[in-house]
């Protein structure tokens, strides 16, 4: 009975979403409040509705209720709760049932928290993402229902994939998917924008915490995902450009851009058109990363599903969206005219350089993500790109980006001189020419880039301190003039000066892992010592063992430097009992100037072990500073200036202005 409640409960949520997208928008449209209102209860019914499927399927798992094919194909009565829990969002069906529960989570919480919208724009924002809901109910009840009854019933199930059967895992799903969807709301306030036609400052200051929201939960997914892969999977990396990170990146890439352009609307009245165009990019973005991953085209552990009617629906779907929001956006957008100009060398100019390069290096990721497809599916055969392409297009864009970061926040808007903003920055210039020679004197044998990269993290790093520095006039006027001014910096403010010093520290943990890493392969009996970046690695043997639903082969290595002794390393191999499926558990010790990585593999005829160690400098810089990036988001989410949005004219002030304007 609960799985057919639960199907109930979605078919419900089809025909409110239904109801949702047209109402409000004729009623928009015609001037009918009474049609325009609606929008709100029915908002949140569907998110009622929706919340009631999604407890349904979770009842489903927590009771092993293998009657339904979804918990067949995903549990198993072996596995832990937390695993059991994780498995609704761990397959296709699921993960559609998550997407649409955040997806409806949105628009209610715009149902219920938006009442300083204009009344037309609330309906047609709610309308839009209605829309988006009803073409996703349609999939899951049309090709992927995740409550599909199995007879007879079998005795248990084929369990989880195991490589999903980790704690990052059952948290980074939700996550992104928190990231993927919020970029919905931007996407809906777009296309009602360019159904009004009218963006201004005040659009802009409503639009601003969704996308800021979702950009923190996508970056935290992202990061989620990076982390799993580096511990999990025992390659000692933690990005390979595999198709699937490609697709959660390219909606990172295009909100970053689409955050900063929002900043220009809401501050100068200018780049509407582009930051509409944005807004569907991003969205649109999103939209393709699943098609990507339940398609059927790509083979990864992420991607879920294999049936071509699946693949064929999401296309269909994908060509819907994206080709009606471009259509009208080339019929609405010239109506969007910006009354801010700016010259070149400016702080806009500075935003807008930033949006082009970010935009660019979406685009060059896009390509080489989809042109294996597109080879493949004109006959011209099966290629792969993979990182050498990656790495050779978005590293030098990226160099130019990063540099001109420490120099935009130094510029005033419409109109700038750049040399004293260059005159500034001297100490960050200095900084970085030191650190570039340090890093080019303990590492002369590594890659020149891998000492650019580094000075960019320091240039950066020092030079968002000293914009900070100006803008409390620090060591100009008193220190009580500057901790007051310390006092009164928004909060916003903040949040820019925290992001860009975690993006210094993200920078310089990547150039340390990529660029200088440390990897020894080799086969080691017990008693076997092996010498890695100054680091002696003893193998002391491995033994069996059993988890709760796998087996176990321990490794055990102990690490000296100079004869000390540093920590004892225990990586893991496990087989899963069901799936018969292996996972490897690296063993990592992280110290300030890097991780000891070591892992253990399959043994040989004669005893010998396969191991991998690996020394990877300042990779928890990389994860701390990710970390700075996140939060200076949510401490931007608190500003009071995004809980209000724009003030709105008062009455007697609207009366004034007709009677000045009279007079």
């Amino acid at each position: 009975m609960t799985a057919e409640i639960g199907h109930f409960a979605l078919i419900l949520a089809l025909l409110i979403a239904t109801m949702q997208a047209t109402l409000p928008l004729i009623g928009a449209h015609k001037g009918y409040g009474s049609w325009m209102a609606t929008a709100r209860p029915a908002a949140v019914t569907q998110f009622g509705l929706v919340a009631i499927s999604f407890g349904c399927l979770t009842q489903l798992y927590l009771t092993s209720d293998f009657s339904v094919l979804n918990v067949v194909q995903n549990s198993h009565t072996a596995k832990p709760l937390i695993y059991k829990i994780a498995g609704v969002w761990a397959n296709h069906e699921g993960s559609l049932l998550l997407w649409v529960l955040i997806l409806s989570l949105f628009g209610s919480a715009v149902a219920v928290f938006g009442s300083n919208l204009p009344p037309r724009l609330r309906a047609r924002v709610l309308s839009v993402q209605a829309m988006i809901a009803v073409g996703f109910y349609l999939f899951m009840l049309l090709t992927s229902n995740p409550f599909e009854r199995v007879f007879p019933a079998p005795i248990n199930g084929q369990d989880l994939n195991p490589l999903l059967q980790d704690p990052g895992l059952a948290i980074h799903p939700p996550m992104l998917y928190l990231g993927y969807v919020g970029f919905s709301m931007a996407f809906s306030f777009a296309i009602a924008a360019l159904i009004e036609g009218r963006v201004d400052a005040a659009w802009a200051r409503w639009v601003r915490p969704w996308t800021l929201a979702a950009w923190c939960f996508l970056t935290g997914g992202i990061t989620l995902g990076s982390w799993w892969a580096y511990y999990e999977l025992g390659w000692g990396g933690w990005w390979f450009w595999d198709p699937v990170e490609n697709a959660s990146f390219m909606p990172w890439l295009a909100g970053t851009a689409l955050l900063h352009s929002s900043t220009v609307v809401e501050k100068r009245d200018t780049l509407k058109g582009w930051t509409i165009l944005l807004a569907i990019i991003t969205f649109s973005l999103s939209l393709l990363g699943t098609f990507l991953v339940r398609s059927g085209v790509l083979t990864s552990v992420h991607a879920f599903a294999t049936d071509p009617a699946r693949g064929v629906f999401i296309l269909a779907f994908l060509i819907i969206v994206i080709g009606g929001s471009l259509a009208l956006f080339a019929w609405r957008a010239p109506q969007l005219v910006s009354t801010g100009v700016f010259q070149p060398i400016s702080r806009e100019g500075a935003l807008l350089l930033n949006n082009l390069i970010m935009a660019t290096a979406a685009a060059a990721v896009l390509l080489g993500t989809l042109y294996p497809l597109l080879l493949d599916a004109i006959g011209g055969g099966k290629i792969s790109v993979g990182p050498p392409f990656f790495n050779a297009v978005f590293i030098p864009l990226m160099v130019p980006m990063i540099a001109a970061m420490a120099v935009g926040p130094m510029l005033s808007w419409k109109r700038a001189d750049l040399k004293p903003a260059l005159t500034r920055l001297w100490t960050a210039a200095l900084a970085a020419g030191a650190i570039m020679l340090a890093a080019w004197a303990l590492f002369a044998d590594g890659p020149v880039m891998g000492v650019l990269g580094i000075g960019l993290a320091g240039w950066l790093f020092i030079g968002t301190l000293v914009e900070l520095g100006g803008r409390l006039q620090l060591f100009k006027v008193p220190l009580s003039d500057s901790f007051s001014r310390l006092r009164r910096t928004p909060r916003a403010a903040w949040g820019m000066t925290l992001a860009h010093l975690g993006l210094a520290i993200t920078i310089a943990g990547m150039v340390g892992a990529g660029a200088w890493r440390t990897e020894s392969i080799q086969a080691m009996k017990p008693g076997d010592t092996v010498t890695v970046a100054g680091y002696e690695f003893t193998f002391d043997g491995a033994k069996d063992g059993k988890g709760p639903n796998y087996s176990i082969t321990e490794g055990t290595f102990r690490v000296f430097k100079g004869g000390k002794a540093v920590v004892t390393l225990n990586p893991e191999k496990r087989i899963y009992m069901v799936s018969k499926r292996q996972t490897t558990e690296a063993a990592i010790h992280t110290t300030f100037f890097g991780d000891l990585y070591a892992v253990v593999g399959d043994q040989d005829p004669s005893g010998a072990y396969v191991t991998r160690l690996y020394f990877n400098p300042l990779v928890a810089w990389m994860w701390g500073g990710v970390v700075i990036m996140v939060c200076a988001g949510c401490l931007s989410l608190t500003d009071r200036r995004h809980r209000i949005g724009a003030p709105a004219k008062s009455r007697a002030q609207g009366r004034v202005t007709a009677q000045t304007a009279g007079a």
